[in-house]
């Protein structure tokens, strides 16, 4: 039975008069109707996904727009964040040429506040710091100054702790100034903290600043190699007969102190040169290869560059201790250029003026610089956009120069006309 037979016998009961063409045009109006609903129905589906992929459309506008927004705002922590470790390091840099001035400029900074414990647990993690500028520091009469070497000495965890070994944890923390009157207020407040921790080691204060002060100049007749006659036991043991209050210290307790000392020395902080030249470039803002155009000869050179402390510095490998030159970021502007030669360059330059900068002659003699720029060159893409951002948020201005620069073009000018 084919399709219009079996619609009849469906839709037409059996024994109805209805005629053929009756039959015919029943049909007819049905086809014609479910191809109305078909025609129907692909104009609703077409007009949906037009809606639909304009939904999609705006949703992706929108998604870029926050995506940007995002972008811009961690660009701008990142800025702010590179920002603050600059104005860190640049504290840190003068407490080390100048204690006072340095800790003040924490205070003004907003690093640390004026607080006795803050300023003691500062100086005693010691990032970055010179420690003879923390034992010159510690050992001031101020007022300040005195609270805060109390609190750093109990930063110290002496408990259970031998006093060699308790000495040698504290010694190592910071270097002792040369001063005796300094040196005395420190080793006086080691020693109250010392007996604290430990009272049925010694009981005295007086024993213990007494035995820490020779145990101190012991470590040196021991082993600085300029001391030829080496003391003993027997001589350790005598000098501190009679002199304790209370009574003289048990044998067995000076002998133990004399052989832990002999064994293992007291590892001071090393001379503030030595210091510098381990510190100088660790912890740097930046460093990397980059492509570095010549002053004279104009060809491209690989250097090892390395931002820190407002500087750029360059390297002709990266186990050199002495950079080939030092540029300081002051007053100077970070551009984006195109080569023909070479890809991802960009410029360092001073608006017209020469570089104050320095190069290191074949002689190695430091000489200043005469470049008005320096062309560079990245590896990448990535790469030139992390530089530059990283030299913009070091480079510091000073309207000095700006100033110098404004009278110059004025007589310059005056002497034209």
């Amino acid at each position: 039975m084919g399709s219009r037979d079996r619609a009849r016998y469906l839709l037409i009961p059996q024994g109805s008069c209805a005629t053929k063409g009756d039959i015919q045009l029943f049909l007819e109006n049905c086809e014609c109707g479910y191809t109305m609903a078909q025609t129907e129905s692909t104009k609703i589906t077409s007009t949906n996904r037009e809606e639909l992929l304009e939904y999609i459309n705006n949703l992706q506008s929108e998604i870029t727009e926050i995506v940007s927004e995002i972008d811009d705002f961690e660009r701008l922590q990142i800025s702010r964040k590179i920002e603050k470790e600059n104005e860190l390091l640049s504290a840190n840099r003068k407490f080390n040429m100048d204690p006072e001035k340095g800790i003040q400029l924490l205070i003004n900074k907003k690093f640390l506040e004026r607080d006795p414990e803050q300023i003691a647990s500062f100086l005693y993690q010691g990032a970055g710091l010179s420690k003879a500028a923390i034992g010159e520091y510690l050992g001031q009469r101020d007022p300040l100054n005195i609270q805060v070497l109390q609190a750093f000495v109990k930063c110290q965890d002496l408990m259970k702790l031998g006093l060699v070994d308790a000495l040698r944890r504290f010694l190592g923390s910071f270097r002792l100034p040369g001063e005796a009157q300094k040196i005395d207020r420190i080793m006086e407040t080691f020693s109250k903290h010392y007996c604290l921790c430990n009272p049925d080691t010694i009981k005295s204060t007086d024993s213990c600043y007494i035995v820490s002060f020779s145990l101190i100049i012991l470590n040196t007749s021991l082993h600085n190699p300029s001391v030829k006659e080496k003391p003993d036991l027997q001589q350790f043991i005598s000098i501190h007969k009679g002199i304790h209050p209370g009574g003289d210290l048990p044998t067995e307790l000076l002998t133990e102190m004399f052989e832990s000392l002999k064994k293992e020395p007291f590892q001071l902080p090393e001379e503030e040169n030595a210091w510098e030249l381990t510190l100088a470039f660790q912890k740097p803002q930046r460093e990397g290869w980059l492509l570095k155009m010549g002053g004279r000869v104009k060809t491209w050179k690989k250097r090892w560059f390395i931002l820190k402390d407002n500087c750029l510095y360059y390297f002709e490998y990266t186990t050199d201790k002495d950079p080939l030159g030092i540029i300081p970021l002051e007053n100077l502007s970070v551009e984006l250029t195109e080569d023909s030669k070479k890809p991802y360059c960009f410029d360092l330059h001073a608006r017209g003026q020469t570089v104050k900068a320095c190069k290191t002659q074949a002689d190695g003699k430091k000489v200043q610089g005469n470049h008005q720029s320096y062309h560079l060159s990245a590896a990448s893409h990535e790469e030139r956009e992390s530089w530059v951002q990283s030299l913009r948020s070091s480079i510091s201005w000073n309207p000095f120069y700006d100033t110098v620069s404004v009278h110059k073009k004025i007589l310059a000018i005056k002497k034209d006309h």
